[in-house]
């Protein structure tokens, strides 16, 4: 079945219709979601949804537009937010320079702590890097992260940059982008890439595949992804399915 591995269903766009969409997944195909964390508040609802339904799984971690709300108080809640049962990474954390704030040496600073949390914890990292490559990559390097492990959230860069992070064993996260008109430089890169450490995603309610682009997007829209995806591979529909749920599940050491 298909595995969503970066979800956001605790967001507020889902607050009308949450239980009856998430209780429709399975029988649509879905078999696993992995809910991620964007702020404390989040990744405290996303532990809730991992309690609620069997089939999510969380991620627990501060997105780097959110790092500002950061003190040593709220990281030992983010710790111990960590150290929750269905928590299988630490994240969406990174570098994002979309925007001018926050400060980008606050956002250094927590992405820091954040690896160094996932070291401590034993867990891979979902990495968010927007606007921002260089400083991404060269901090990762600095900590080191390839002894951590994880994945780049909604790859965006080249096949230059998608090389470096392959060679730090990293996966590439690949969801609605890949079906859009523009996305000639993403495709290249889930040419180029190794199919073994290519995983799903749909960073849902974000970033609708086309034909539903600029819809509030789930994980129901994946099996447009999954198309896109075996065609430029050359594989069934099938075998992305199959072999992605594996990879997730090796991604996030979930046997």
């Amino acid at each position: 079945m298909i595995f969503d591995t970066h979800a956001h269903y605790d967001d507020e766009a889902f607050d009308a219709d949450r239980d009856e969409l998430l209780a429709g997944l399975s029988a649509a195909g879905i078999g696993t979601v992995v809910n991620i964390g964007a702020s404390l508040a989040g990744t405290e609802a996303t532990v809730r949804l991992t309690q609620e339904y069997p089939f999510i799984y969380g991620a627990a971690g501060v997105h780097p537009s959110s790092t500002d709300e950061l003190d040593e108080a709220s990281f030992a809640r983010l710790r111990e937010l960590a150290a929750q049962p269905k928590i299988v990474a630490i994240g969406e954390i990174g570098l994002d320079y979309y925007w001018d704030e926050p400060d980008r040496k606050l956002q250094k600073y927590w992405f820091r702590r954040q690896l160094n949390l996932a070291r401590e914890s034993r867990l891979p990292v979902v990495i968010h890097s927007r606007d921002a490559a260089k400083d991404t990559l060269d901090l990762m390097r600095e900590e080191r992260a390839e002894e951590i492990g994880g994945v780049i959230h909604c790859f965006s860069y080249g096949k230059e940059m998608a090389r470096e992070y392959l060679e730090m064993g990293f996966y590439l996260g690949i969801g609605g982008v890949l079906t859009f008109k523009n996305a000639k430089k993403l495709a290249e890169v889930v040419a180029y890439a190794p199919f073994e450490r290519l995983v799903l995603e749909t960073d849902c309610p974000y970033l609708a595949p086309a034909p539903n682009r600029g819809k509030r997007n789930s994980s129901l829209n994946l099996p447009y992804v999954v198309a896109v995806l075996a065609q430029i591979k050359g594989m069934s529909e099938e075998a992305v399915i199959c072999g992605t749920e594996e990879n997730a599940r090796r991604l996030y050491r979930m046997g």
